[in-house]
């Protein structure tokens, strides 16, 4: 079990020695805050929706990988936009499913304004997503409507009350979701003077009783070109009496930061400046060849000349590769392993040839294509001169015109004996 009270936003005990770090793979945003403008980023600017950077899955995987290397005391990986993560729901699933996978100690946080969250509420669970912020500012969608210029539902657009109403609602049941799940969930309410002020109670009070576990009210920070440019930041005098009639209710957070949608490290301390050379770098990676750690060819032949030998039937495979002056050369030959060991020696087969993206034969059965094809080598049955065939395999991939005339799909029942190849 992890310990979910080593998340700093959620337990101010552990603020101090905890940090986090913040995943940009959100640029899209599927509503539009009046007081949210993405288009600046200076590095010394704290606010929610600036980023030095982009980033795709992998890159993200990698950056990760770097900052827990500088900073070992990451306790949190979270994705905060700069958009929303579930305009993005592709990039922030495949996101991470990659921490879960690399970094499965991490706690995994998740904040959303709740649009598009609900379709994605069983796969978060199970990735291991422990902590989720929604951001709700209004439970009166006439209020709603003076905080939000537009909603976006798939390719629909909303604006005004109606818009309001259908983001409440999907905020609301997305708590409900959430807590269904065991998810612990934060709700995040900007205070807006003017607009909401003397309404945001009443949001703590609505969120409570769907379970929500803690509320952060936060001060809008008024930003160029946002319709709410001139509005006064609110200061204490008005966001602690706020606090501590809500905390009557609900848990109040009280050591916010405002955090941009690349901060990294402690709360009180953190790295967002002196990482962005690494995120930006990170940014620039190219994507890993999947083929890369599997750069040869298996190849059942009789003679070595040609594809003219059944999967099952071979003792042995002629590995192939490509030669750096163009062509082709032989590599080795390789035993394979014992046959009538029924399933197992194909699963025995694809570990040993686990460096061949593909294995040419004149036959093959169901059975040792489907398992070995799930260990990522692909079975081509085809006819005619190994050279050709190679031609095909590591240049267009299509090998259609050299398919093995006689069909090439063997018997249900491999022996090994070439009589069958299943």
């Amino acid at each position: 079990m992890k310990d979910t009270s080593k998340h700093p936003c959620f337990n101010k005990e552990t603020a101090g020695s905890c940090g986090r770090v913040h995943l940009p793979i959100a640029p899209k945003c599927n509503i539009q805050c009046n007081y949210c403008n993405r288009k600046y980023d200076c590095v010394n600017e704290s606010r929610p929706g600036v980023t030095s950077g982009v980033l795709k899955p992998f890159q993200a995987a990698e950056y990760m990988d770097k900052v827990l290397a500088k900073e070992p005391r990451i306790t949190v990986a979270g994705i905060a936009g700069p958009g929303d993560p579930f305009a993005n729901a592709e990039e922030t699933i495949e996101t991470m499913r990659l921490l879960n996978e690399k970094h499965p100690h991490l706690l995994f946080c998740l904040s959303s304004n709740g649009m598009g969250i609900l379709p994605y509420l069983d796969d978060i669970a199970e990735l291991g997503v422990s902590h989720v912020t929604i951001t709700i500012s209004a439970v009166d969608p006439k209020i709603g409507a003076k905080i939000y210029s537009w909603v976006k539902d798939g390719n629909v657009v909303y604006r005004g009350e109606k818009g309001a109403k259908i983001l409440l609602e999907r905020q609301l049941e997305a708590i409900k979701g959430l807590k269904e799940r065991g998810i612990i969930v934060k709700v995040n309410s900007i205070v807006i003077p003017g607009i909401n002020e003397d309404h945001i109670v009443e949001v703590a009070k609505v969120v409570a009783e769907l379970g929500a576990d803690i509320q952060n009210m936060i001060p809008i920070k008024p930003t160029a070109d946002t319709p709410f440019a001139n509005v006064m930041e609110p200061k204490h005098d008005i966001i602690g009496p706020l606090r501590k009639e809500a905390g009557e209710v609900i848990k109040q957070m009280t050591h916010c930061k405002r955090c941009r949608a690349d901060a990294v490290g402690l709360l009180g301390d953190d790295k967002s400046a002196s990482l962005c050379g690494t995120l930006q770098a990170c940014s620039k990676l190219k994507p890993i060849d999947p083929l890369a750690s599997r750069p040869y060819v298996a190849v059942a032949s009789r003679e070595g000349l040609l594809v003219n030998q059944h999967l099952g039937e071979a003792k042995s495979f002629y590995i192939w590769g490509e030669s750096d002056s163009g062509g082709f050369h032989l590599i080795e030959e390789r035993q394979a392993p014992k046959s009538g060991c029924g399933p197992k020696r194909w699963a025995d087969l694809a570990a040993a040839f686990k460096d061949c993206r593909a294995v040419l034969s004149a036959a093959v059965g169901q059975t040792p294509q489907l398992l070995l094809e799930e260990s990522g080598m692909e079975c081509h049955v085809v006819s005619g001169f190994i050279e050709d065939a190679l031609s095909a395999v590591y240049t267009t991939g299509d090998i259609s015109k050299l398919s093995s005339r006689k069909g090439g799909i063997a018997g249900a029942c491999c022996t090994g004996t070439g009589t069958s190849c299943g």
